[in-house]
């Protein structure tokens, strides 16, 4: 083969590195990177990758596959889409391949062992028929020939009406003749068979164009009055983007950031400009898109995963043309194409739900945020009445620029926060179940006033667990070291890891004596006891089990906006953004179990969670309330709860984790180990240790066991690398990578799975 021969290396959504295959002499002059192609791996398997490159370098290996066809007019991927995805794949250790899996919609990236499985997964887009009049009609003189010539057509004569009158603005004295106008099938209701008859008579034209999924020039001029408080933030928001790219808001719960985003957002259309909105769960994503939609119309595009292949596709697709569009999402809206971003929203920027846990690529959808509007030159606003400490640290040290937000919209107070003691309620005689009486006594009086109730509890079941109480015996997971949640509701025991499922005894397995008894509670119990103490009351739960669908989140939601519901009981999904007018008492009813949790992080997230739910109260002219359940009332993050001590807060936690050298005072990689044979593990353990430890010395730390060290019968083993800030973060990941490729290169441990998560949540 001679030298000017050309090569394409393609990006397939796999676990590998870009492959190289072979480009004919027809695609050599049209073949770009960031189109899609159909290539062929194995014997029959055809995939559609993403060139990456192109170039004249032959491979070493002896057979090179050629590229079998490109696909479509025009590059799926974007120069800029890729310097961002190989940033995240470089960051966060993982393949170009990976990130493709997680960025194009499935229908995008079909797949099939022969071309009729593959073309059966082919997106095509819904077209829609536009009419115009035949460019050989240059005239109303001309067109009034036609009418007289379907005089004995009746129905045709009424269609080239209709269509003449949406065409020219039907009631105008002397309408402009429509030259090159057209109108959609549907607005002229035209019949497939009149309209044919009309375009072989040449008349008529009809076009196939890819149906909209929205309008990007619907604009108004309507923005939403400002307080004085706001007025005085926004003009900060234009002094801090004067001087920096990026600016925390800072604004107390219900202060009315949105306000100021939808502000932001109009002055950035205006410019013909797009915009990222990221939220933290699809949860939130309906109540905000209606109110967008107030504003801007068909323009808002809500992007999340629970959307159909298809109707991601053609978000994809649609919004890539750019011209002003508003994407609203999780964090996959990162990966949608938006041409021109000139702002990046990153709302409830402290949550934890930005991180995507598995699988491969693990990132921080607030970083991946942060730093796709830097290759587009965009400015980024992160929001949040809780920031957290990383971002707080940011803005107060000058990276950021920092707008703080302290009052309530419409100067409604804050909720008065009460903590209750549980140890103290427990002695006095005055706990009833998991519900102290203060709680109850509050709980009543909003009943009473028809004014609703939200109640915490951040475990979701029935139970935690179920015990024997004559053997001690605990019910858990054949495949994990966990024990099963009871699910009374259907029966139920339940693994929350790997969805294992059992019904529940009736006597005990291992004794056959003793009857199994629920311990602890979860969000179904609270609602059972609820309803138990208060019959009357209109009672709804709004957890992973019954927010099964879209649709059923949705209406659990509406439903308690509309009054039709008096308390709702809920995990943390409650506890993010929502706006209820009628919420005046909010109860946590365990804070312990956040206070407690194994993790350097658990005061800030507690923190963090209380205010949040404790946010929702009160949120317009009734005084709210919020009572705390906990048995360590004097725990510094409960006084800071109670004060509203966020900066109290920040600045406890950053003292500590400067002294433990935690982040963001070093970065962090989560090395795990898994696999079935736990002696074999724990020896591949040892390994990576002898040859990690001589480069990064006591930076590593491990090997140990996590608290669940088994997951669907696979054991686990870790290590934490803790790196500098003072030193380079890229090559301690490269350095980390290699000692990884030499652990597998070992033919005893290349079974393992080795996963690395760089900056772990």
């Amino acid at each position: 083969m001679d030298g000017s021969s050309l090569y394409a290396d393609v990006v397939l959504p796999l676990t590998v590195a870009p492959l190289t295959f072979e480009v004919g002499a027809e695609l050599a002059g049209v073949l770009r990177p960031g189109w899609g192609v159909v290539v062929r791996i194995g014997p029959r398997k055809m995939y559609q990758g993403v060139v990456w490159r192109i170039h004249s370098e032959r491979p070493s290996f002896s057979t090179i596959r050629p590229v079998e066809r490109m696909v479509g007019s025009k590059p799926l991927v974007s120069s800029i889409q890729m310097e961002f995805w190989e940033w995240i794949a470089s960051y966060y250790m993982c393949t170009l391949g990976e990130v493709m899996r997680a960025a194009l919609p499935a229908a995008l990236k079909p797949e099939g062992f022969s071309e009729e499985e593959f073309e059966a997964d082919v997106f095509r887009p819904k077209m829609q028929s536009w009419i115009g009049i035949h460019p050989s009609i240059g005239s109303w003189e001309e067109l009034n020939d036609c009418f007289e010539k379907l005089r004995r057509a009746p129905k045709q004569y009424a269609l080239l009406v209709r269509v003449a009158d949406l065409l020219s603005g039907s009631g105008q004295k002397d309408p402009p003749f429509p030259v090159g106008k057209t109108v959609s099938r549907e607005a002229a209701a035209a019949d497939g068979v009149l309209l044919g008859a009309l375009v072989k008579k040449n008349i008529l034209i009809v076009e196939q164009r890819e149906e909209s999924v929205g309008d990007p020039s619907a604009f108004t001029t309507r923005m939403p009055e400002l307080t004085p408080a706001q007025t005085v933030a926004e003009e900060a928001l234009r002094e801090g983007f004067r001087e920096k790219k990026v600016v925390l808001l800072h604004g107390v719960t219900g202060s009315g950031k949105t306000e100021l985003y939808v502000r932001q957002i109009a002055e950035v259309v205006a410019r013909g400009e797009d915009v990222l909105y990221l939220l933290p769960e699809i949860a939130l994503t309906a109540q905000l898109i209606e109110r967008m939609r107030r504003f801007f119309g068909d323009r808002v595009v809500p992007c999340h995963s629970r959307f159909t292949d298809r109707r991601r596709a053609e978000l994809y697709r649609q919004v890539e043309k750019g011209g002003g569009w508003i994407v609203m999402g999780a964090r996959s809206a990162l990966f949608m194409p938006l041409p021109r971003i000139g702002l990046v929203i990153v709302d409830e920027e402290h949550d934890a739900s930005y991180k995507q846990a598995d699988p491969a690529p693990r990132y921080q959808a607030r970083d991946c945020a942060l730093m796709l509007a830097r290759f587009h030159g965009a400015y980024a606003l992160l929001g949040s009445a809780t920031p957290s400490v990383e971002s707080w640290l940011n803005a107060t040290s000058g990276k950021y620029g920092l707008v703080t937000l302290k009052e309530r919209y419409g100067n409604v107070p804050l909720p008065q926060v009460i903590v209750s003691d549980t140890l103290c309620a427990s002695r006095r005689g005055e706990r009833y179940s998991h519900f102290n009486k203060i709680l109850l006594d509050k709980i009543e009086e909003a009943l009473a006033a028809r004014l609703q109730v939200m109640l915490f509890q951040n475990r979701r079941g029935f139970s935690p667990y179920v015990e024997c109480g004559e053997c001690g015996w605990v019910a858990g997971c054949p495949h994990c070291n966990v024990t099963l949640t009871y699910h009374k509701r259907e029966n139920m025991l339940r693994c929350h890891y790997c969805g294992y499922a059992v019904a529940a005894p009736r006597l005990c397995p291992a004794c056959g004596k003793g009857e199994p008894e629920a311990k602890g509670f979860g969000t179904e119990k609270v609602e059972e006891e609820l309803q138990r103490i208060f019959p009357a009351a209109r009672i709804a739960r709004l957890d992973r089990d019954t927010a099964v669908s879209e649709r059923r989140y949705r209406q659990i939601i509406a439903d308690f906006e509309r009054g039709e519901t008096d308390i709702l009981i809920g995990t943390q999904m409650i506890a993010k953004g929502f706006d209820f007018s009628r919420v005046v008492l909010v109860g946590v009813l365990n804070a312990d179990n956040l206070l407690n949790y194994p993790d350097f992080r658990a005061s800030e997230r507690a923190f963090q969670l209380m205010t949040q739910v404790a946010g929702r109260a009160g949120r317009r002219q009734v005084p709210g309330e919020v009572v705390i359940q906990t048995s360590q009332p004097e725990h510094p993050v409960i006084r800071q709860v109670m004060n509203g001590d966020y900066e109290g807060m920040a600045r406890r936690e950053l003292a500590e984790r400067h002294s433990f050298f935690y982040p963001p005072y070093c970065r962090v990689i989560s090395i795990t180990l898994r696999g079935r044979d736990k002696t074999l593990l724990w020896r591949a353990a040892a390994r990576f240790g002898e040859l990690c430890r001589p480069v990064f010395g006591r930076r590593l730390l491990g090997p140990e066991a996590p608290p669940v060290d088994r997951i669907r019968e696979e054991f686990l083993v870790g290590y934490t690398l803790k790196i500098e800030r003072e030193q380079s973060f890229a090559r301690a990941r490269k350095l980390l990578a290699g000692m990884l490729e030499q652990l597998q290169a070992e033919p005893e441990y290349k079974h393992l799975t080795v996963v690395c998560n760089v900056d772990p949540q």
